[in-house]
């Protein structure tokens, strides 16, 4: 980076995170008291970052609000959020914070290894069950509704209990996602998804998401987030789209949809003053890539999620 590529003191801050990373492949330590591993954790953390791992993964947001990558998926989410993850698919959940706050013991996850559920399954033909529910979480699926409460109390459950008790939670629970309605279920990532993540990528991708996530709304320049991570543009540019299966405009623009889906199911504010809120500068472009993305337009959109 030399001095023809200025960036603020925040953003200066985040690049100081690449020093000394290593490969965000994440490594899941092996409980040799449980079939499963159960874990909690605060936000930020160290283990709070875009990451892969074999694992399945699933995952329920305690507390708060925020912004979650899945693959090729950007969303938000707020309290009582569930989902399942693939194995080897990136995925990151990045709160809303005020400066200095920690949100203690916001995550609850399960991680487990799809081998243990083949030999289950061997054993005990009805785990057979979960079968699609693993193939379906290569693309990430969120739950909703009912599904996403029952889920939720299950995974609590598990955390505060043991041997066969906990493990009557874990049966439970797939029992829960696997047999979610279509209408209380959605897929994340697109089928075609296929990252080409490096342990650097990784590293790189994290300091990029937080940039975004953090200006989202702002001036966001693929030159200050090239100067961020040492690129030339141009370097970057291929890069990131290697890494995470999207340009980086189209990471941008996601966000900024996301935001507005969620201020247009939760508020009475103006679609124009959501489209300003949320970082496009004209209601022409912000109503044409609102209907790209979505199928219907802000204002339909509106009235049905708040019917």
């Amino acid at each position: 980076m030399t001095a023809a590529d200025p960036i603020d003191g925040a953003t200066a801050r985040l690049a100081e995170r690449l020093l000394g990373m290593r490969a965000n492949r994440e490594v899941i330590p092996p409980d040799p008291n449980h079939s499963v591993r159960w874990n909690q954790h605060d936000y930020p953390s160290p283990v709070a970052r875009w990451n892969y791992h074999p694992e399945y993964e699933i995952h329920l947001i305690r507390k708060g609000t925020g912004k979650f990558i899945v693959g090729d998926h950007i969303g938000t989410f707020e309290a009582g959020h569930v989902s399942i993850v693939g194995s080897g698919l990136p995925h990151d959940w990045v709160s809303d914070l005020e400066p200095g706050e920690v949100l203690k013991n916001r995550d609850a996850v399960i991680q487990f290894d799809g081998k243990w559920v083949e030999q289950t399954a061997a054993l005990v033909p009805e785990m057979a069950e979960v079968k699609p529910l693993l193939e379906q979480s290569a693309r990430g699926i969120e739950f909703l509704g009912r599904s996403a409460r029952t889920a939720a109390a299950s995974i609590e459950a598990m955390g505060t209990t043991t041997g066969l008790e906990r493990l009557q939670h874990l049966f439970e629970l797939f029992g829960i996602l696997a047999k979610a309605p279509q209408e209380e279920r959605r897929f994340l990532a697109e089928e075609w998804f296929r990252p080409q993540l490096d342990g650097q990528a990784a590293a790189v991708v994290d300091i990029i998401l937080e940039y975004v996530f953090s200006n989202h709304a702002g001036n966001i320049k693929m030159s200050e987030a090239a100067a961020l991570v040492g690129m030339a543009e141009p370097t970057f540019s291929k890069y990131f789209k290697r890494a995470t299966g999207q340009n980086f405009s189209d990471l941008v623009r996601k966000l900024r949809l996301a935001h507005a889906r969620r201020l247009l199911e939760s508020s009475d504010k103006a679609i124009s003053d959501i489209c300003y809120e949320v970082g496009f500068s004209n209601l022409s472009n912000f109503n044409r890539h609102f209907l790209n993305d979505t199928g219907e337009t802000p204002r339909n959109y509106r009235q049905r999620a708040q019917n």
